[in-house]
């Protein structure tokens, strides 16, 4: 067993207490909370046909069915089957309910949303009536002010707290807020275990971080590609890296970029505006895969584990210290080593400055000579790529940018001048055409630099 799962099945009073449990991640989490809840059941409370007895809540629909990959194979060979259904965003909400409303659903695993919607139904209310065990896996984002609202809105639909529900919530990561907000799944008493010692540096500070900045924007698209030949060349055998982009579409134009201006490495992509069958497929290839390159958005960003991933790359400024820790998580999983990378602009250059805590240091080797020699090959690469993707992630920079303007000490004259770089250096003659609606909804009125008009019409 690892640390975490032996402490759980060892410590926790009975099989039914209330726990906060924190363990490093890639430790083992998703079996320390399936264990006790599943041999609960088997030890007598085991619920009637269709009703569901344990609830898993997590943020991600990859995560969600990582967990339900793990129950699957912890449940194999017990006497008697135990379904675990899944729940989340992205499927066919008729024919998951249909199977939902028609199987022997004991445990369920679900991210809020879905399980929210869902929950307006009474035939799958009247599911729960005998829920045993409630769990929150990365509790801490499940706690957050992003999630918090759906998360409470369930519990109101669930059975009470007060009918002795087994509340357990798991996460790497612990602050002093998200504990306050996790008693409304605790009874006070509740066991607090964790295999982190408070002296020792945690998972992600044992990771070597590095960042370098180019001076613009348009340039990180070169530093990329030097970035990963050099890596490379220091460990060719099983490379294996994720690099997460700060948006959705941004990540789709970096995978359709770097497949023409990588060719010789095996290149995925992973994102939201992917269809869920799409993302399954590319989660278990880039899981199963000895090497490649996954671009990817914070879809992937927390508790999923992809084995043998030796370097993580962030390019563009992570929205959080948090983001940015749990990215970095990605690597170094299971006892294995890896590193991590930081490429910003000259804009975004504060973020290891202003994050004194991370040990994040300067990369130890100069690009700039290289920059250049790639700059023709990424100019080459993006005659291949759609300028409907080109204009999506021109929008989407727009979009998560002004988010930071402050933090950027920028205008949205400037904002609009380095976006229109980063249009330059795709390769569009002109900036991306934006529906005026869309630039109002922005808070872009009138920022010079911007042209208006619709790209359907071209």
């Amino acid at each position: 067993m690892s640390p975490v799962q032996q402490k759980v099945l060892t410590q926790l009073p009975s099989l039914s207490s209330d726990c906060v449990v924190q363990a490093k991640t890639g430790t083992g989490k998703t079996v320390a909370f399936l264990l006790p809840a599943i041999q609960n059941l088997l030890a007598g409370n085991m619920p009637p046909r269709g009703k569901v007895a344990i609830l898993v809540i997590c943020p991600t629909r990859e995560l969600a069915l990582q967990i339900a990959k793990e129950c699957n194979g912890v449940t194999a060979c017990l006497p008697r089957k135990m379904e675990c259904h899944t729940a989340f965003g992205g499927t066919s909400r008729a024919s998951n309910l249909k199977a939902f409303i028609n199987g022997n659903p004991t445990i369920l695993v679900a991210t809020p949303g879905r399980l929210d919607d869902i929950l307006g139904e009474e035939t799958v209310r009247e599911r729960f009536t005998h829920l045993k065990t409630v769990v929150l896996d990365e509790a801490d984002q499940m706690l957050d002010a992003g999630f918090a609202p759906a998360v409470k809105k369930i519990l109101r639909r669930i059975p009470p707290k007060s009918d002795g529900w087994q509340g357990m919530c798991f996460s790497a990561t612990l602050p002093k807020e998200v504990l306050d907000i996790a008693k409304i799944v605790l009874f006070p008493g509740f066991t607090h275990l964790t295999t982190v010692d408070p002296n020792e540096v945690p998972t992600h500070e044992r990771v070597p971080q590095y960042f370098f900045s180019v001076p613009t924007v348009g340039q990180t698209f070169a530093a990329l590609s030097a970035l990963i030949e050099e890596e490379y060349n220091q460990d060719p055998i099983d490379f294996k890296a994720i690099v997460f982009g700060t948006t959705a579409n941004g990540v789709g134009l970096l995978y359709d970029l770097y497949k023409n201006a990588l060719p010789q490495f095996k290149v995925f992509e992973l994102h939201s505006r992917m269809s869920q069958p799409m993302r399954t497929k590319t989660t278990t290839q880039f899981k199963e895969a000895s090497s490649g390159i996954l671009f990817a958005s914070d879809v992937v960003g927390r508790g999923m584990d992809f084995p043998n991933v030796g370097l993580v790359v962030q390019l563009g400024l992570p929205s959080s210290t948090d983001q940015y820790v749990h990215r970095v998580g990605r690597t170094a999983r299971a006892g294995k080593d890896g590193r991590a990378v930081l490429v910003l602009f000259e804009q975004e250059a504060f973020f290891p400055r202003i994050n004194k805590t991370l040990p994040i240091q300067p990369y130890p080797v100069d690009f700039t000579s290289k920059l250049d020699l790639q700059k023709s090959n990424i100019e080459r690469a993006f005659t291949n790529v759609d300028e409907e993707a080109k204009a999506k992630a021109y929008q989407a920079f727009l979009g998560y940018n002004k988010t930071f303007l402050k933090k950027l000490q920028m205008t949205t004259g400037e904002l609009v001048r380095v976006a229109n770089e980063y249009a330059r250096a795709m390769g569009c003659p002109e900036p991306p055409l934006i529906e005026k609606s869309t630039i109002g909804k922005m808070g872009l009125k009138g920022v010079p630099g911007l042209r208006i008009g619709s790209r359907r019409d071209r």
